[in-house]
């Protein structure tokens, strides 16, 4: 480990504290419907978008109508990019002649960018058209992430009011959250990244003359356009095989750094958000803190690692840190800290391959995602899920005083209690029940590259990423067969929307209370005792994925390589 590697990271994690306050306030004058600076320009497409749809911005839905009009929504725009990819053969835009996708794959596909997962078990420039990126996946990387946000608003919306039977507008919010924040943002970014060196074309392939005198065909196409909101909107498929790890998608240093911060910014900003929300942001910055320790433990164990490189190479008298599977351009620190944001924040993008990293450095990714994608999380959904961690929380310091659980003035009881745990015990159920399942069926044994431990590392890293609807792969999983894109497509879809569900039916039911006004008796939610109580809920919770998954996972594949050295 170097000054310049902790340089890089403490200084990643201050100036994202000093963007929390500037975002969440933008973020809040969402969540409140009020005019922004650029209603000037976009209040006449919102108000034609209403208008075209039939919609009134100011009706409001009950929890029911608002799952409901969320998830039909969902369906459609997924059954929209199933066909879009499937006849990818016939539609325009499409330079390379690129075949329609195979039914299972297109199946996969579709679900995967619908639930902000962007699994990818194809390599971009070689099986997507331009028509394909833009028109089936870019749009989903806009719409998954905002109805992300759309539900947090509504979760917010469930704590902050009194004998409500409303929590939104669910057209409206998505519509505000796409004009005034995504949308905008990621044309400023997609013209960073084109200054920085990132194709922005219509093109399909360019034949140059490389150094050796060789005739060489590089792919090209509309990847600023894509990368951007693929960032932004913690998405994370990328327009290319090799992800952010390409130079055409990450070519620089200052490129990866702003991938970096845009990735968790607009997750940061809504802990500040949610505490304006409530009344009391002092509640945002504690939920922040929480996130922040736990992203920053991780941190320090993947960097200490590949820091310290592979022991078993040390014993042959190889040293150094591991820089298999990494861009010289990036680095260690910079590979290390990518690999901890990308699995916290639920993006799934890589500028390295996770597969190559040491056994526990690849382990701080896993466990990230079994902690349910909360440390950061996706736009939107790591805050909802962190909620549902505070909730089981407060209900646990609650039985430790006995007195009635509350939250930021809300009792909370036992539907409440019960709706959490439904939510939160969807990931272990899926992750361990799946990989269970191919870990003996010869259809799953058929796709690890490796055998032993770290092939069934392989595994369970596929399913803990697609229930977890991170998207990142160990990559050493052949997962483009009928088996793999059929489980994994349907792991994604229970893992989005079987959380979801049940989060929306707590708002309703926070909403419908009365607000309860703190006393002398109520546990306290701002302070260090409560921070340290939500780490320890949320490790412990985490455990029950963790420590079965990791039997013969990781911590077998390091205890392989310490005995290596040893022998």
């Amino acid at each position: 480990m170097t000054f310049q590697g902790w340089f890089l990271i403490l200084g990643f994690v201050a100036i994202l504290l000093a963007l929390t306050k500037p975002v969440g306030v933008w973020l809040f004058t969402l969540y409140e419907g009020r005019r922004t600076p650029l209603h000037i320009v976009l209040g006449p497409v919102e108000r034609g978008f209403y208008k075209l749809a039939g919609i009134d911005p100011d009706s409001e839905q009950g929890w029911r109508r608002y799952a409901l009009h969320m998830l039909l929504f969902n369906v459609a725009l997924m059954a929209f990019t199933y066909a879009v990819l499937r006849l990818q053969g016939v539609l325009p835009g499409n330079p390379q002649g690129l075949a329609g996708l195979s039914p299972n794959l297109a199946f996969n596909t579709a679900i995967s960018f619908t639930t902000n997962t962007n699994w990818q078990s194809y390599g971009g420039e070689s099986t997507m058209s331009n028509l394909s990126q833009m028109l089936g996946l870019t749009i989903h990387n806009f719409l998954s992430a905002a109805t992300g946000i759309a539900l947090a608003f509504a979760l917010f919306r469930g704590f902050a009011r009194r004998r409500s039977k409303a929590i939104g507008n669910f057209w409206a919010d998505m519509t505000r959250v796409t004009l005034y924040i995504l949308l905008p943002i990621s044309i400023v970014y997609a013209l960073f990244l084109i200054a920085s060196g990132v194709p922005q074309t219509m093109a399909g392939v360019v034949d140059v003359q490389t150094l050796e005198g060789a005739k060489q065909s590089l792919l090209l196409g509309p990847v600023a356009s894509q990368e951007a909101i693929k960032m932004l909107g913690t998405n994370g498929g990328g327009f290319f095989n090799a992800n952010s790890a390409h130079p055409f998608e990450n070519p620089t240093a200052l490129t990866n750094l702003v991938q970096m911060l845009s990735i968790f910014l607009i997750g940061f900003g809504l802990t500040w958000t949610f505490g304006k929300a409530v009344g009391n942001t002092k509640q945002g910055w504690a939920i922040l803190s929480a996130m922040v320790i736990l992203f920053l433990a991780g941190v320090t164990v993947t960097y200490w690692q590949e820091a310290a490189g592979n022991p078993v190479l040390q014993h042959l008298g190889v040293t150094g840190g591991n820089m298999e599977g990494k861009e010289v351009r990036f680095g260690i620190a910079a590979s290390a800290l990518f690999s901890v944001v990308t699995t916290a924040a639920s993006c799934g993008a890589v500028n390295s391959m996770h597969d190559s990293f040491t056994a526990l450095g690849g382990l701080v990714p896993l466990f990230n995602m079994q902690l349910g994608e909360v440390v950061i999380g996706g736009v939107g959904a790591g805050i909802y899920g962190f909620l549902l961690f505070a909730i089981l929380a407060v209900f646990v310091a609650g039985l430790m005083v006995g007195r009635t659980p509350e939250y930021v003035g809300k009792k909370i009881e036992s539907r409440e209690v019960k709706l959490a745990v439904l939510a939160i015990a969807v990931l272990p159920l899926m992750i361990l029940g799946l990989t269970a399942l191919s870990s003996v069926l010869q259809q799953g044994l058929a796709g690890p590259l490796n055998k032993g431990p770290h092939g069934f590392s392989e595994i369970l890293y596929a399913f803990t990423s697609a229930v977890a609807n991170n998207g990142s792969a160990f990559a050493g999983l052949t997962a483009n067969t009928p088996y793999y894109n059929g489980l994994l497509g349907v792991a994604m879809w229970v893992g989005r929307f079987f959380i979801i569900v049940p989060m929306l039916a707590i708002a309703g039911s926070l909403a419908a209370k009365k607000y309860t006004p703190e006393s002398a008796g109520s546990f306290p939610t701002t302070g260090g005792l409560w921070v340290g109580l939500l780490v320890g809920i949320i490790l412990i919770l985490g455990g029950l994925t963790f420590l079965p998954g990791l039997a013969l996972g990781p911590i077998a594949d390091h205890l392989a390589m310490i005995s290596g050295k040893l022998s």
